[in-house]
């Protein structure tokens, strides 16, 4: 019997969690993960720093045969009587997939009032946008966001999917870690390229919350070469879930305090469908050096022939791809979306007080 090729030999996103980043992004209050206490526990604590409470059925053994219904219908009526949410939203997992649990059966049987979902997910999907999708279309079922924000967020996704199969961390069964050039050797060089009067672009076209930190590293490069030649551009325009609107709006205003007015293009979901217009941008302006922080290999190379790249990525599986493409340095900032989860200002990267110290 034939067997299908494995495509990657490295741990690729789950769309467990997939759907509760979604979850979050809608305004869901309380997401109710119906399986077993360890499932996605690092992802789902993560969350809880980030204003979502995030509930376990607990299932044990024996409930993985006679089933859990029960037990959630008693935790969906905790979390409407000890939170007062304002949306829920129910999580499938593996185990209550395999079973075969009606979570919308248990929704309706709850007897609970609060707007809830039911989203019908495991692990087992070759593609986290998997659990994305399954997520924003009982959304969009209920109201929550329109039909036609369910099919941009579609577009969006299958665009950065392509993005990743092309030239990022899925462009290979596997690709080494690595944590990328020295950055005080990649500062050092950027400011030398920004203080000898070269035309220069610095670009954040960064993952929805990591703009928290990644657009750090273009206020440290303003602040610390104020003078410059060098247009900024930020992925910074107001559209998408609710969430990712607001941080648009907050770090744009906060750059604009402090001084720092980058040109908007894209919305920080546009990550991976921005790439030709950010390499138009960058053709039109004809720059020496380019600083391209956030999602760099969403640019595709033709567009940077002939430029010198310093990028910085939070994919220790990116530096390799990103090499390959001609960057000379690639950065990596470790453990960036961890320190972007719950804030509302801009987060100090290492590259950016790297920067600052130099100046």
């Amino acid at each position: 019997m034939a067997v299908n090729p494995m495509k990657y030999m490295q741990p690729r996103p789950s769309s467990i969690v997939a759907a509760l980043y979604t979850a979050r992004d809608l305004g869901v209050d309380v997401a109710i993960l119906h399986g077993p206490s360890g499932c996605s526990f690092k992802h789902a604590r993560l969350l809880e720093e980030d204003g979502m409470r995030v509930l376990t059925t607990s299932l044990a053994d024996h409930e993985f045969i006679f089933g859990g219904q029960q037990p959630l219908e008693a935790v969906l009526r905790y979390a409407e009587e000890t939170f007062s949410p304002r949306r829920i939203a129910v999580v499938g997992t593996c185990v209550s997939m395999i079973i075969g649990e009606d979570l919308q059966s248990a929704i309706r049987n709850a007897g609970i009032s609060t707007p809830t979902i039911s989203v019908e997910i495991h692990a087992g999907f070759p593609e986290n946008i998997d659990g994305v999708i399954a997520t924003l279309e009982p959304a969009a079922a209920e109201g929550w966001i329109s039909e036609d924000e369910l099919e941009r967020q579609k577009r969006l996704l299958a665009s950065a999917n392509e993005v990743e199969r092309l030239r990022g961390a899925a462009s290979r069964p596997y690709i080494e870690p690595s944590r990328g050039d020295l950055k005080h050797l990649a500062a050092e060089r950027l400011l030398a390229l920004a203080r000898s009067g070269r035309k220069g672009v610095a670009i954040m076209n960064a993952k929805k919350e990591t703009a928290y930190m990644f657009a750090d590293e273009l206020l440290a490069l303003h602040q610390a070469c104020p003078g410059a030649s060098i247009t900024y551009i930020a992925n910074l325009e107001e559209r998408g879930l609710p969430k990712v609107r607001e941080d648009a709006r907050r770090i744009r205003d906060e750059l604009c305090e402090k001084g720092l007015f980058p040109v908007l293009c894209g919305a920080l979901d546009e990550y991976g469908a921005n790439g030709d217009t950010l390499g138009e941008k960058i053709r039109t302006l004809s720059p020496e050096f380019a600083f391209i922080v956030g999602v760099p290999h969403a640019i595709p190379p033709r567009y940077l022939e002939g430029v010198e790249c310093i990028s910085v990525t939070n994919g220790p599986r990116q530096v390799d791809p990103l090499r390959d493409q001609g960057h000379r340095y690639v950065v990596v900032e470790v453990d960036l979306h961890p320190r972007t989860l719950g804030v509302t200002h801009l987060v100090e990267s290492e590259l950016g007080a790297v920067i600052r110290s130099m100046a």
